[in-house]
């Protein structure tokens, strides 16, 4: 049986973050979705208003004897610009804020040290939101694996290519065959 692991984080629009990190091998599934705000089972349109206090986020279940979860944030915060506060691009807003929602105190730990690691590669301070899990509510079904759905969609060519092929050429090793 498999050793299976859960990370939800958020770092910009779910589908950028989503299309990475499910190229990962190691990695069983990813599910976009919404974390951190004060409804229950918000819709894509009220937290796009920035109102309900949600993130877009993705709920990854991976295995980490094949990828490390230190592994995982690693990419995580090297895929999105985790300095700058509630914005990533054109996309703008508390919905888009980078945030790694922990789901046990050794997460915590490990998210702790990676930042620890990667604050000398960033000019500007990192201001990912590093905070305890408490739910997941999952996006509506067009939002799920839209990348691979949509690949020729404007967003999809201008925003998220750019961040794939940025994985290709990192993190080689640790891709999917």
């Amino acid at each position: 049986m498999k050793n299976l692991s859960v990370a939800t984080f958020g770092g910009g629009c779910f589908w950028c973050i989503e299309a990475v990190i499910q190229r990962l091998n190691g990695i069983e599934t990813v599910k976009s979705g919404y974390s951190d705000g004060q409804i229950k089972n918000p819709a894509y349109r009220e937290v796009c208003t920035g109102r309900t206090g949600h993130a877009e986020v993705i709920q990854v279940v991976f295995n980490p004897d094949i990828i490390s979860y230190h592994d995982l944030i690693t990419i995580f915060m090297t895929s999105h610009d985790p300095t700058t506060l509630n914005r990533q691009g054109a996309d703008s807003g508390t919905q888009y804020r980078s945030i790694i929602l922990y789901h046990d105190e050794t997460q915590k730990s490990i998210a702790e040290q990676v930042f620890s690691e990667l604050k000398s590669v960033f000019p500007d301070p990192i201001v990912t939101q590093l905070k305890p899990f408490q739910v997941f509510y999952e996006a509506e079904e067009d939002h799920q694996n839209y990348y691979n759905d949509n690949p020729e969609a404007g967003y999809c060519r201008m925003v998220i290519d750019p961040k794939v092929y940025k994985l290709k050429k990192m993190y080689a090793d640790k891709l999917k065959d």
